[in-house]
């Protein structure tokens, strides 16, 4: 088939057999470009140093990872763009596993045994689909919102076929600019559509982001009722009841979708951190058991749900297992900057709990020497203050308080950081860090635009990279770093890893204050840009390894 001629392919199966009769299907349909992993593990590699067009992948890949923890590596973690159709191939006892793979952009999925023509005509569809879609995603990936609205109009002219998919791309791209009333018009144009559930949980998005969370939640209760598998609406649904401050019911919500979507390794996590916010101990040991595991092959595992299991097991007097976590912790996230500062605060859980507090005072010491550095979320920086409120380290939990006061959202979110120091009795440190944390974010964004007021346009970015990489939850941080990155491109010239630094810097702006007026204005901006420099469809991101914000 002409259509499938030039595409790359890689395949990821474990056994050799299968691995040789879908090249022989591919390579009949005039796919000529087929590498070969056998594993999550060796299908990394080759995925973050070339791009394929399609990735056809065993859900049971043995030891290590299964497919659809891959997928989900691979999809957040950036590895795989959205144009790169990925394929999962199942036997009839995972088929239940691999439906909830859909949230995480699987494309489509086989079942065992599959004939030659199957695959080539469920590849077909996707190509088809992929031809229809990919010029609105790549203005999407360059940032180009506007330019991506006016395209995908034209293509539901062109393309009848996908109207309601590029329809409700529209319509996320209206949200994205911060232009709720447009989006929800499409929204309502598309209730009519088999796009119908999209359209219902985009409007109770765009209730969401009005902080009407009382009336999403009902329309979010509404179509769970009616599409009880459609997941999505489920972690919109906690999104809503936690804003309400209603943990318990967030977390009830997290353990249906989880029942669902038992492998999803995220969501699982957050059912956890519901979980221990709820108070619900026993539940948020439990999970954390089983992310820790989960995550154990996983290239992308994350230091700090040690912590949360080690803060459990203790809570729960299963002394006996917390060793073995940190030395699993030590073991399997050598090289991941957090993991050391990570150690050292469980160390020091477990050191104050056998009541060794000079053993715990020599944790928290090192931990605190490199918090700040590494990217830590809040709430294990707060587990960190508070071992150091305890041990008698007061300004060490000033400090550490400091950043975490400094990256937060939302004035709720900032009370609750302070009852670290109510519940030890310091509520003059709550007001002290909280004075100390706004001087801080003024100087750095007075310091980021005096540069940039001296033509130091370079010196501008450097600083407020700093300052994003510190606080990346901070609203006014990353906008201010997306401004300067911007005024760089426009005075210096265009830079490809700048340029994709800006266009992250301003979807995290939009992520953390969606109703910002000024958002506008980054698009803009960038937008302008891109038409100065004649960045169009070709540009590409900077590569994987720059590592941008």
């Amino acid at each position: 088939m002409a259509e499938l001629a030039g595409l790359t392919a890689l395949i990821i199966e474990p056994h050799a057999g299968m691995r040789g009769s879908i090249q022989g299907m591919l390579s009949s349909a005039g796919v000529a470009r087929i590498d070969y992993a056998i594993s999550a593990g060796t299908a990394i590699y080759p995925l973050k140093q070339k791009s394929f067009d399609l990735v056809i992948c065993e859900y049971d890949l043995g030891e290590g990872q299964d497919g659809q923890q891959l997928l989900e590596d691979l999809r957040y973690n950036n590895i795989l763009p959205a144009s790169a159709i990925f394929i999962m191939v199942t036997a009839e006892r995972t088929h239940g596993k691999v439906m909830s793979a859909a949230s995480l952009g699987l494309n489509d999925y086989i079942l065992k045994p599959f004939t030659a023509d199957m695959l080539i005509e469920r590849i077909a569809r996707a190509v088809e689909r992929r031809q229809a879609l990919t010029r609105v995603q790549q203005l999407i990936d360059q940032g180009a919102f506007a330019e991506a609205i006016d395209v995908s109009m034209e293509g539901e002219r062109l393309h009848p076929r996908y109207q309601p998919e590029l329809m409700r791309m529209r319509a996320e791209l209206h949200l994205a600019l911060g232009e709720p009333a447009e989006a929800e018009a499409i929204y309502l144009d598309l209730l009519p559509t088999r796009a119908v559930m999209h359209a219902r949980l985009g409007l109770a998005i765009i209730l969401f982001m009005q902080e009407r969370f009382s009336e999403a939640e009902e329309g979010l209760h509404a179509l769970i009722a009616d599409q009880p598998q459609y997941l999505e609406a489920y972690d919109w649904l906690a999104k809503a009841q936690e804003a309400q401050g209603r943990m318990t019911d967030a977390q009830t919500t997290l353990e249906r979708v989880v029942a669902q979507s038992p492998h999803a390794l995220r969501r699982l996590r957050r059912l956890g951190l519901a979980a221990l916010e709820a108070g619900d101990v026993d539940t948020a040991h439990r999970v954390f058991q089983q992310v820790v595991n989960k995550a154990r092959f996983s290239e992308y595992r994350e230091p700090e749900d040690h912590v949360r299991l080690v803060k459990t097991a203790i809570a729960k007097g299963d002394i006996a297992l917390v060793p073995a976590v940190i030395r699993e912790l030590t073991k399997t996230s050598s090289g991941i900057g957090k993991a050391p500062a990570c150690r050292a605060i469980a160390a020091a859980m477990l050191h104050d709990h056998q009541g060794e507090s000079d053993k715990a005072l020599e944790e928290l010491q090192a931990a605190v020497a490199c918090a700040e550095s590494v990217g830590m979320s809040n709430d294990i920086k707060i587990l960190l203050a508070q071992g150091c409120l305890a041990n008698g380290l007061e300004q060490q939990a000033i400090d550490v308080m400091t950043v975490v006061a400094s990256n937060v959202r939302t004035g709720d979110a900032m009370a609750k950081a302070m009852q670290v120091f109510a519940e030890a009795g310091r509520e003059d440190l709550a007001q002290r860090v909280a004075r100390e944390s706004k001087r801080q974010i003024a100087d750095l964004v007075s310091a980021g635009a005096e540069k940039a007021r001296l033509g130091d346009y370079r010196g501008a970015v450097d600083l407020m990279a700093q300052a994003a990489g510190r606080l990346p939850e901070n609203p006014q941080v990353v906008f201010n770093a997306a401004v300067a990155a911007l005024k760089c491109l426009d005075k210096e010239g265009w830079d490809a890893a700048l340029g994709e630094q800006a266009r992250a810097y301003i979807a995290n702006a939009r992520r953390l204050d969606p109703r910002n007026p000024r958002m506008s204005l980054l698009t803009s901006m960038y937008r302008d840009l891109l038409k100065k420099y004649a960045i169009t469809q070709s540009y590409q991101h900077a590569p994987k390894s720059a590592g941008a914000t």
